[in-house]
C-alpha cells in the first residue's frame, strides 16, 4: 500500500493503531537509556557543575518546539496546496504538544539561566524569540477553537502559520546575528560538535527520545481529533434529520 493511500482517515487509524504500542515501547526504552546514561555516566561540568544536565532536557525541548512549528508549516501548505484531507488535523493536534515544549524550553532555560547568569530572565536575543514563538503557538490555538467553520479555521490558521514561520530562522541563527549571552551552536555547527562524546551521546539520546514521545502524543492527538470530528458530524445529521 502507497504512503498517500493513508490520507484516508480510515486507513490512517488502523495504521496508527498498529504503530502505537511500538512507538511506546521505543519511546520508553529509549528514555530508560538516556537517562541513565545522564545520570550514572555523563560527567559534571567543570564550571557549571551538575547544573549542566538541565541541558539534557532543556536542548531537546529547544529543538522540538522549533520542529513542532515545522511539522504545522508543512501541514498548512498540506491544507492550502494539497487539500490533504489530515493536514489540518495535523496542524490542529501539533500546536498544544509545541506550546508545551516551548514552554518547558523557557522554564528549563530559566532554571539554568539563575546560576550560570545570575538572572531568571534577560530579554536576550534568543529568549525574546522563543518567547514570540510561544505566543504563537498560544494564538493558533485561539484562532482554531474562535472559529467554529472547521473549514475556515484551517484555512485562517494554516496563512497565519506561515507568516510565522518567518521566526524559526530568526531563533536559529540569533545568537550569531547579535550579541546575545545565549552561547552559539555547539552541537550541530561547521567543524563538528564542540562538546565531548561522552556528553554529547547522552544529549543525543534525550533529543531522540523527546522526538519519539512528539510522534507518540501527535499520533493519539490525531486519532482522537478525527473520531472527536466524526462524531461531531454524526450528531449535525441526526440534528438536520429531527428538524
Amino acid at each position: 500500500m502507497r504512503l498517500i493511500d493513508y490520507a484516508n482517515p480510515t486507513r490512517f487509524l488502523g495504521l496508527v493503531a498498529k504503530i502505537l504500542p511500538w512507538l511506546a515501547g521505543a519511546t520508553i526504552v529509549t528514555f530508560a537509556v538516556g537517562l541513565w546514561l545522564v545520570f550514572f555516566r555523563a560527567p559534571a561540568d567543570y564550571q557549571q557543575g551538575e547544573t549542566v544536565k538541565i541541558m539534557y532536557i532543556h536542548v531537546p525541548f529547544a529543538w522540538l518546539s522549533m520542529f513542532c512549528y515545522m511539522t504545522m508549516a508543512a501541514s498548512a501548505l498540506g491544507t492550502l496546496v494539497w487539500r490533504h484531507p489530515l493536514a489540518d488535523v495535523s496542524a490542529k493536534c501539533a500546536a498544544p504538544i509545541g506550546a508545551a515544549f516551548t514552554f518547558l524550553a523557557l522554564a528549563t532555560g530559566s532554571l539554568w539561566g539563575k546560576p550560570m547568569w545570575g538572572t531568571w530572565w534577560v530579554w536576550d536575543a534568543r529568549l525574546t524569540s522563543v518567547l514570540v514563538l510561544f505566543i504563537m503557538y498560544l494564538g493558533l490555538i485561539a484562532l482554531q477553537e474562535t472559529i467554529e467553520d472547521p473549514l475556515r479555521a484551517a484555512k485562517a490558521s494554516a496563512v497565519l502559520t506561515l507568516v510565522g514561520v518567518v521566526n524559526i530562522p530568526i531563533i536559529k541563527f540569533s545568537v550569531d546575528w547579535w550579541n546575545t549571552l545565549h552561547q552559539p551552536a555547539s552541537v550541530f555547527r561547521m567543524g563538528g560538535s564542540t562538546i565531548d562524546a561522552s556528553m554529547l551521546v547522552p544529549l543525543l539520546i534525550m533529543a531522540v527520545a523527546f522526538s519519539l514521545l512528539f510522534v507518540w502524543i501527535h499520533l493519539m492527538a490525531m486519532r482522537n481529533e478525527i473520531i472527536r470530528r466524526r462524531i461531531r458530524t454524526m450528531r449535525m445529521i441526526e440534528a438536520a434529520g429531527a428538524e
